[in-house]
C-alpha cells in the first residue's frame, strides 16, 4: 500500500481510491483511508471514500457514522452543502460504475443514500429507478417514481440531452415490461407525453417513445388486456398524430377502454380520414370511424350519413373510373392488403340485403386476396406444392378412414371468454380422438376459465401463436392439417389472412361474422335455417348445411343477480321487455319498432343494455326515438355491465320478453335468453346476421315470436307481452327443451360436424380425381 506520507491531503490520489473499488480490494482502500485520515483529518475526500467502502463491505452502520461526522463538524449550512455536494458526486459516480457491472441492488442502495444528503437532479431520480427496476427492489414504495413524474412534465431541457432522452426511453419500457396497467406506470407516461412535447426533443425519440408504447398495447390487446391497451393507446396517440398505422391500429384499442378511450376512437378514426390520399385507405379508415361511432351510441343521424359515404367508397373500388386512383396496388402505404380484407363487413349492420351486399363483399376479398397473395408469392406456392402432394398421398387414407386419424385445425383468436369462446368449447369439448387428431391456433392469451381448460385439454396442441400471420400459417402448414376451421371471420384480421394464404388443403368458416368471401375458403357451415334456400346464389364458399343446427351447446353458467327491478325503480307486475346488444346493432328503424310495442302495451318498460358502449349517448339515442315515437322516457331503463359474463346471465331474470335486433340478430345473447326461459321476437331476414334467432327458435320447437316483416314483429311483441300465458308455456317448453332439442344436445351436434369433416374431405378427393 502507498505511504499516505508521500501524499498531501488535498492533493489524494482519486485514482488510487478509484482502483480500489473497481479491483474490489475494500480492505486495502479502508486501511488507504484510515491512514490518510489520520495523518489529515479535515481531508474530506477520505471520509467520503471510507464511507463508500464501508457501505460496500456491508458495514452501513459505520459508513453512515463516518459520513455524518465531518458533516455535523461544520455549523455553516453553505459548508455542509458544499461537502453534501462532494459526498454525492462521489456516490453518483460509485453507482454508475456498479450499474455498468449489473450490480444494480447496489447501485439502487447507493442511490438512496445520495438522496439524504442532496436531491437527485432528473436524470438521476431516472437512474435510480431504472436500477431499482432491474434490481428487483422495493423500488415502487420509494416515492421516486412519483418524484419523477411531477417532476418530468415541468423540466424545459434548455437543449437537446441524448443521455435524458435515452433514460426516459429505457425507463418507459421498463415500467411497461413490469406492469403496463399500474397506475403509478400510467402516470409517469402520461407526464412523458409533456416532456416529449417541448421542442427539445428530436423527433426520432418521440417516434420510439410512440412505438414502444404501441408495441405494449397491441401485445396487451392479444392477451385481452383490453383496458390496458386502451389506456396506453389514450397515452400515445396524441404524439402520433402523421402516423397513420400507429393510429389505425390505437382505434381497436380504444374501442375496448372506457367511455373517454371510446370517444377518443372516433377522434382518432377522425383524424386518420384526414390523412387519406386514396379511396382504399379512406374505405379503411371509414369502415374504423363507423364502426366507433356505432360501438359509442348506435345507429345515429351521422352514422347513417357516413355509411352512404361507404357504400359509394366500396363501389368506387370495385368500378373505378378511368382517372379513379383507386386501385389496391396505388393504395400503399397507407393501407395492406391485410387491411382491406375486412372491409364490406360492416354493410351487413345496416342492411339486409345479401343478393347485393355478399357479391361487394366477395369482390373485395377476391381483390384482397389477391394482392397478398402476390405479397407471399413463395409461400403460397409451397403450401400449394405440398397441400398437392398431401392430396395425392391421402387418397388411399380416404378409402380407408381407419388407417390414420383427419387432422383439423381450429384457428380463432377468440378461444377464451367471448361469444366465439362459449358456443365453441363444446364441440371441441367432444371430438372422438379415435378418428381426429384436433389443434387449436390462437394468438389471444387470457388467463380465464374456458382458454385455461382448453389449454389443459389440449396441452401441445393448443398453439399459442404471434400475430404474425405467416408464422401462424407456418405452424399449421407444418403440422399437416387436413382442414382449417376459421371461427372469427372478418372479426379478425389475423385469421383471414392466414386463410387467404391457404395453409391447409380444405378451408371452413364456421360461427364468427358470417363467410368472409375469400376465394381461398372451400366451405360455409350453415343449416338449413339460418341462410335462404337461394343463398348459394350469391355465396363465394360452398354452404355445408348440417341436418339441423349450425350450433348447439349445453347450456350456460349462471351467477347471481346485480340488479333488481326495485333497484330500477321497475314495479314487479309490469312488463318488462329487454334489448341487450352492442352499440353496432342498434339499428333506428328497429328501434322504432321496439318503441311502438313499448307504446301499445300498458304497464310496459323497456330495458336497454349496450355492451362497452357510451351509456350517455345510449341514452340520448334513445331517448330522442322515443320522443319521436310519442312513449314517455319514464318507460325507459338501462341497465348497466354486470361485474361478469355470469351475472349478466343472471340479470335476464329482470326481463319478460326479448326483443331482438335486426338486421343484425343476437347470437350468444339469443342463446342464453332461451336457456333461462325467456320469450324472443325476432325480426327474420335474409342475410345470415338476420336469421340467427330464427334457426335457434326453431331448434328449440319455439315459432312463437318468429316474425317476417315489421308488422308481424310488432303484432308479437304486443301479444307476448299481454298474454301471461302464453309466456309462462314458452318458458315450460324451453325447460323441456333442454333434454331433447338439437340445440342443446351439443353431443350430436359433434358427430355432425365430424361427419361433414368426413364428407368434406371425401369430396375433396373425389374432386381433385
Amino acid at each position: 500500500m502507498q505511504d499516505i506520507g508521500q501524499i498531501a491531503p488535498d492533493s489524494a490520489d482519486r485514482a488510487l481510491l478509484g482502483s480500489y473499488l473497481s479491483a474490489g480490494h475494500y480492505a486495502e482502500g479502508v486501511a488507504y483511508c484510515e491512514q490518510a485520515i489520520e495523518a489529515d483529518p479535515n481531508a474530506m475526500i477520505y471520509y467520503w471514500y471510507l464511507g463508500l467502502l464501508y457501505l460496500l463491505q456491508e458495514r452501513e452502520e459505520e459508513a453512515q457514522a463516518v459520513w455524518m461526522s465531518p458533516m455535523l463538524a461544520v455549523e455553516s449550512e453553505a459548508e455542509q452543502h458544499d461537502r453534501a455536494l462532494e459526498l454525492a458526486a462521489i456516490l453518483q459516480m460509485e453507482a454508475q460504475r456498479q450499474a455498468t457491472q449489473e450490480n444494480y441492488q447496489m447501485a439502487w442502495v447507493l442511490c438512496q443514500y445520495q438522496r439524504e444528503f442532496v436531491p437527485l437532479s432528473l436524470e438521476e431520480l431516472l437512474w435510480a429507478i431504472a436500477w431499482g427496476i432491474r434490481a428487483e427492489s422495493d423500488w415502487w414504495e420509494s416515492g421516486l417514481l412519483e418524484q419523477i413524474t411531477e417532476t418530468l412534465p415541468q423540466f424545459t431541457p434548455w437543449e437537446k440531452s441524448d443521455r435524458l432522452n435515452q433514460i426516459v426511453l429505457q425507463v418507459s419500457e421498463q415500467l411497461l415490461e413490469w406492469n403496463p396497467g399500474d397506475e403509478k406506470t400510467l402516470a409517469f407516461l402520461r407526464s412523458c407525453v409533456t416532456y416529449l412535447s417541448s421542442g427539445n426533443v428530436e423527433p426520432i425519440v418521440i417516434y420510439q417513445w410512440v412505438r414502444l408504447l404501441h408495441q405494449r398495447a397491441g401485445k396487451c390487446y392479444t392477451n385481452s388486456q383490453h383496458t390496458i391497451a386502451a389506456a396506453l393507446a389514450q397515452i400515445y396517440v396524441p404524439l402520433a398524430a402523421y402516423d397513420y398505422q400507429t393510429l389505425h391500429n390505437s382505434i381497436d384499442f380504444l374501442k375496448r377502454g372506457d367511455v373517454a378511450a371510446r370517444q377518443q376512437s372516433v377522434a382518432v378514426a377522425e383524424r386518420c380520414l384526414t390523412l387519406c390520399e386514396d379511396v382504399v385507405s379512406r374505405i379503411v379508415s371509414t369502415q374504423a370511424l363507423l364502426a366507433a361511432l356505432m360501438g359509442v351510441g348506435g345507429q345515429g343521424q351521422r352514422t347513417q350519413e357516413i355509411f352512404a359515404d361507404y357504400k359509394t367508397l366500396l363501389r368506387s373500388v370495385l368500378h373505378p373510373s378511368s382517372d379513379n386512383s383507386s386501385h389496391v396496388a396505388q393504395a400503399e402505404p397507407l393501407v395492406t392488403p391485410q387491411r382491406l380484407l375486412a372491409t364490406g363487413g360492416l354493410l351487413f349492420y345496416f342492411e339486409d340485403e345479401p343478393a347485393i351486399n355478399r357479391p361487394i363483399r366477395n369482390q373485395i376479398a377476391q381483390i384482397a386476396e389477391t394482392e397478398l397473395r402476390t405479397i407471399q408469392r413463395e409461400t403460397v406456392e409451397r403450401y400449394a406444392e405440398h397441400n398437392l402432394e398431401r392430396n395425392k398421398s391421402r387418397s388411399l387414407t380416404s378409402q380407408n378412414p381407419k388407417t390414420r386419424l383427419l387432422k383439423i385445425g381450429y384457428l380463432s383468436n377468440s378461444l377464451r371468454q367471448h361469444s366465439v369462446g362459449w358456443l365453441s368449447r363444446w364441440l371441441l369439448m367432444h371430438h372422438d380422438p379415435d378418428r381426429f387428431e384436433v389443434h387449436l391456433y390462437s394468438h389471444a392469451k387470457s388467463n380465464d376459465a374456458i382458454q385455461n381448460t382448453l389449454v389443459k385439454d389440449y396441452g401441445d396442441r393448443f398453439h399459442h401463436m404471434p400475430t404474425n400471420i405467416i408464422e401462424i400459417a407456418d405452424q399449421i402448414h407444418a403440422d399437416q392439417i387436413d382442414i382449417l376451421v376459421e371461427l372469427d371471420s372478418l372479426t379478425d384480421l389475423g385469421g383471414c389472412g392466414v386463410v387467404a394464404l391457404k395453409p391447409a388443403p380444405i378451408q371452413v368458416h364456421w360461427l364468427g361474422f358470417d363467410a368472409s368471401g375469400l376465394p381461398s375458403v372451400d366451405y360455409f357451415i350453415a343449416d338449413p335455417y339460418v341462410l335462404p334456400d337461394n343463398a348459394q346464389d350469391y355465396y363465394q364458399e360452398t354452404i355445408w348445411r348440417l341436418p339441423q343446427s349450425y350450433i348447439a351447446v349445453n347450456g350456460f353458467e349462471i351467477g347471481t343477480p346485480s340488479r333488481r327491478r326495485d333497484q330500477l325503480d321497475i314495479p314487479d307486475e309490469a312488463i318488462v321487455y329487454l334489448s341487450s346488444q352492442t352499440g353496432l346493432k342498434r339499428n333506428p328503424e328497429n328501434v322504432r319498432l321496439q318503441l311502438q310495442i313499448l307504446k301499445a302495451v300498458p304497464n310496459s318498460y323497456f330495458l336497454i343494455k349496450s355492451f362497452r358502449a357510451d351509456q350517455s349517448l345510449i341514452e340520448t339515442f334513445f331517448k330522442e326515438m322515443a320522443d319521436a315515437e310519442g312513449v314517455s322516457v319514464d318507460r325507459l331503463r338501462f341497465l348497466p355491465d354486470a361485474p361478469s359474463e355470469l351475472g349478466h346471465r343472471a340479470n335476464l331474470q329482470l326481463a319478460d320478453v326479448v326483443l331482438d335486433t335486426y338486421p343484425y340478430n343476437g347470437a350468444t345473447t339469443t342463446l342464453e335468453a332461451l336457456w333461462v326461459g325467456l320469450p324472443i321476437v325476432t325480426r327474420v331476414g335474409q342475410q345470415f346476421a338476420a336469421r340467427n334467432s330464427y334457426t335457434m327458435l326453431m331448434n328449440t320447437g319455439i315459432h312463437e315470436g318468429i316474425a317476417w316483416n315489421d308488422a308481424e314483429y310488432i303484432e308479437w311483441g304486443i301479444r307476448l307481452g299481454t298474454d301471461a300465458a302464453l309466456r309462462q308455456a314458452i318458458a315450460c317448453r324451453l325447460w323441456q327443451s333442454r333434454r331433447t332439442a338439437p340445440l342443446w344436445d351439443s353431443q350430436q351436434f359433434t358427430r355432425e360436424m365430424e361427419k361433414a369433416y368426413e364428407q368434406m374431405w371425401m369430396g375433396d378427393r373425389v374432386m381433385m380425381e
